[in-house]
């Protein structure tokens, strides 16, 4: 009699909790998590994501846009103060579509890269390398134009917004018009020389480069950064490079100049330097 009670009370209580379980509401299968809202940035005053603030990426990329490992300084004197840290990459898909011939120019720029390298020389870094140099960039946003203040050599750029326009000619920095995606700033680069590199591992490129930037807020102070690379002169296909950019949150946080041209001057015109002036009490 006992046993027909304790089978009778536990066929109710699962029922209870089979009928409690399917009113409940039910979580997400496994990996399906819930999709978060999107993020919104704050508005200009016509409405416009804004992206105004000093940003920097944080990675490797500037000495090898393609995952690597630690290596050694080129200048032994440097030792461990000059050596290349190991990076992840940001190439998406691990690696850059190379043609043949032009992995094997590859391959030289990098053997002389002390030579070779554009930001050696303190060349105006190009872009996309400008924006993940390991130095601060400032977007200063208005209706009509965006301009960007890079730390390196003072490179400037502005995105033309209203009026697109076309370049009168190629250089270092190439020709941008912009225009407003939802919440991407999306800019094509075009009429850029073909003088820069990617990064100090000699990935090199064309005059034929043709690059698209999407810049999007992902939070209050951090963007996501998409580049798109087509150049059918080097490269087998179109590809991409991506990273997180973040605000510097200094009180302070400015652009400082960096005009690094003397600082190349050896390098550049070797005994046709410009000697420094020397004052009167200086021995000749």
């Amino acid at each position: 009699m006992r046993n027909r009670f304790l089978i009778a009370t536990s066929a109710a209580l699962l029922m209870a909790v089979a009928v409690t379980m399917a009113q409940a509401p039910q979580a997400p299968a496994a990996g399906r998590a819930a999709a978060a809202p999107a993020y919104r940035a704050p508005r200009t005053p016509d409405g416009k994501p804004n992206l105004n603030g000093i940003w920097q990426a944080i990675n490797e990329a500037n000495w090898d846009i393609e995952a690597h490992s630690a290596a050694p300084s080129p200048i032994k004197e440097l030792g461990a103060s000059g050596a290349m840290p190991a990076g992840a990459g940001i190439v998406e898909g691990g690696t850059i579509p190379y043609l043949p011939e032009a992995l094997k120019k590859k391959k030289e720029n990098q053997a002389n890269r002390l030579k070779l390298d554009p930001e050696v020389k303190c060349y105006l870094p190009g872009v996309p390398r400008a924006v993940y140099q390991p130095y601060p960039f400032q977007i200063i946003q208005s209706t009509k134009h965006i301009m960007m203040l890079h730390t390196f050599a003072g490179a400037v750029r502005t995105v033309y917004m209203a009026d697109q326009t076309e370049a009168p000619a190629d250089s270092w920095m190439g020709w941008s018009n912009g225009k407003w995606e939802g919440e991407s700033l999306v800019v094509d680069v075009t009429s850029l020389n073909d003088q820069t590199w990617f990064d100090r591992a000699g990935n090199w490129h064309s005059d034929a480069l043709h690059v698209i930037e999407r810049y999007t807020a992902i939070g209050p102070d951090a963007l996501q950064y998409e580049s798109t690379i087509d150049d059918p002169k080097v490269f087998t296909r179109q590809w991409k490079m991506s990273m997180p950019l973040y605000r510097r949150l200094e009180k302070n946080a400015q652009i400082l100049e960096y005009k690094c041209v003397e600082f190349a001057e050896e390098v550049l015109y070797g005994h046709l330097r410009k000697q420094p002036l020397q004052g009167k009490g200086d021995s000749k």
